[in-house]
């Protein structure tokens, strides 16, 4: 069973921000007394994954025809659905467990990013190299998180108001974009307009994970002084 918080052995407040968060919390809340018993956190956080390798694979057979793309909808929807329901319902429920919860989610957490990322550079819309940038800028922000989490006291899962259910709002554009317009090189050459927009995606987290980082330091800094 998953839940969301960092290990019972440090003191550590979950920070959630983003813009759809009060409204999403209320559906999750929701869509937890209708789940059935034989529904579990670990069955959910499965369904999840099952999300995550079906939006990869709807990627990378998009360069067989795109209306591959349509099985990455739903894996956006169905990932959305067990990543997000898996520690809401440990909590409805109350049966966390919160050591083994934060391991096991965020370790797929890394491993969905890396799925849609190298799906998508493997497709015909992105260039592989873009869209391993934007896995780097990503995976570096987690980095940040997870590193605050322990300095600060703070798991922090939103940025710029925005946090993963936004993300997949723009996922789900992106990938109805790419269904409308198609993948030929437009108005930039070998650099396409999703190369650009991905590519400045991944930019701007990476800028994101330097500017908090360096905040943080100064932060601590103060903190830790030299006796």
């Amino acid at each position: 069973m998953i839940e969301n918080n960092p290990p019972q052995t440090a003191t550590v407040t979950r920070v959630q921000t983003n813009i759809l968060a009060v409204t999403e919390r209320r559906l999750l809340t929701f869509l937890c007394g209708l789940l059935p018993s034989w529904v579990t956190p670990d069955r959910l956080t499965g369904l999840g994954m099952v999300g995550s390798f079906a939006i990869f694979g709807g990627y990378v057979a998009s360069n067989v025809s795109p209306a591959w793309l349509w099985l990455t909808l739903v894996g956006l929807v169905v990932q959305w659905f067990g990543d997000s329901l898996d520690g809401s319902l440990a909590r409805y429920r109350h049966i966390e467990r919160p050591s083994y919860g934060y391991f096991v989610d965020h370790s797929c957490d890394g491993l969905t990013t890396l799925l849609i990322l190298g799906g998508m550079g493997l497709s015909p819309y992105v260039r592989l190299d873009v869209a391993l940038i934007a896995l780097a800028g990503y995976l570096l922000l987690s980095v940040h998180a997870f590193l605050y989490a322990r300095v600060g006291g703070q798991l922090k899962l939103t940025f710029l108001a925005a946090g993963p259910t936004e993300l997949r709002f723009v996922l789900i554009g992106l990938t109805i974009a790419m269904m409308l317009l198609g993948d030929n090189p437009g108005l930039f050459g070998k650099i396409s307009g999703f190369d650009l927009f991905v590519g400045t995606i991944g930019s701007i987290l990476i800028l994101l994970f330097v500017v908090h980082t360096m905040g943080t330091a100064r932060d601590l800094a103060k903190v830790d002084r030299l006796p």
